[in-house]
């Protein structure tokens, strides 16, 4: 049992309250998962750079961090500390280089990379750990979150969701796949790596491998109807894009709500309810395997 919350936003004048209300629904969904959180934040972006997030390891502080990826060849033009992680902006056609130094130095975990995406994500309860990363200072277009009940693998920072296998693109999952090891084996064919064993991050990596080959987010989710094999909810966030998608059965909870100003996931209710405007927005349950797409306009 977890926790899922999302919230896209239709209207630019919400998007100062972004992470202030996303820590609200959040932090609802506690009795659903305590033991660990993570969020994923679409904000501006940089032209020509792409934010690497990163979980700090040992002493080693923020500035020390992009000193070293400097003198490594990395353009870093801003460091950020969040608790526990950074972000660098780094220009576009460093990332792989700077992605291949953290592998071989080991000084910071990988967490994500995105034009416009920074992900953050710690072992405790959503209220701890949205305080610990200050989400209701964030500002941008939409989010997703999740709070855990590891009940399949160990309580780990690496376990905790999202996961993020692409550019600007991450995942989070209430439920259990029955196919992720065969699905894994198969996608590292395709050379995808995985930091764990968890089924999630199968997920992620196949939403990643479809939209690679071709795939819209829409085409992506709908394929995935017929290689994942268990009963699910995804929340989905891409550059642009907010997508939702249960299994057949639909055994697991949710609910979501539009208006005029924003489309809101939430694995219950009262995770909703905490959104300006609840009262009048149009509350329904998505239908099982049924993609729903909401993209930005340009």
């Amino acid at each position: 049992m977890c926790g899922i919350v999302g919230l896209f936003l239709k209207q630019r004048d919400l998007r100062p309250q972004l992470g202030a209300l996303t820590a609200k629904m959040l932090a609802v969904m506690n009795d659903r998962g305590p033991d660990s959180a993570g969020f994923a934040v679409y904000g501006e972006e940089v032209a020509g750079h792409c934010k690497i997030t990163v979980r700090l390891a040992g002493d080693l502080d923020t500035a020390t961090l992009a000193e070293r990826l400097r003198a490594a060849g990395t353009h870093v033009s801003q460091a950020t500390a969040h608790g526990t992680h950074a972000v660098l902006e780094v220009r576009a056609a460093d990332v792989e280089r700077a992605r291949a130094w953290l592998a071989e130095t080991g000084v910071a975990r990988f967490v994500s990379v995105g034009r416009r995406m920074e992900l953050y994500k710690e072992v405790g309860p959503p209220q701890q750990v949205a305080a610990r990363f200050d989400l209701p200072a964030m500002a941008g277009t939409h989010a997703i979150g999740h709070t855990r009940m590891a009940t399949e693998s160990r309580v780990t920072t690496a376990g905790a969701h999202p996961f993020s296998t692409g550019t600007d693109q991450c995942l989070v999952h209430n439920g259990s796949l029955s196919n992720h090891n065969a699905v894994r084996r198969s996608l590292r064919h395709e050379g995808l790596t995985f930091e764990t064993e968890n089924d999630s991050e199968v997920a992620a990596g196949f939403l990643s491998w479809r939209m690679r080959e071709g795939d819209s987010l829409k085409e992506a989710l709908q394929n995935s109807l017929a290689a994942l094999d268990g009963f699910y909810t995804f929340v989905v966030g891409t550059e642009g894009g907010f997508a939702v998608l249960r299994d057949p059965i639909s055994c697991k909870p949710a609910v979501m709500a539009e208006t005029d100003r924003y489309v809101a996931f939430g694995s219950e209710y009262r995770a909703l309810a905490v959104l300006p405007g609840i009262e009048t927005a149009r509350v329904f349950e998505p239908e099982p395997a049924t993609v729903y797409v909401w993209e930005q306009k340009q």
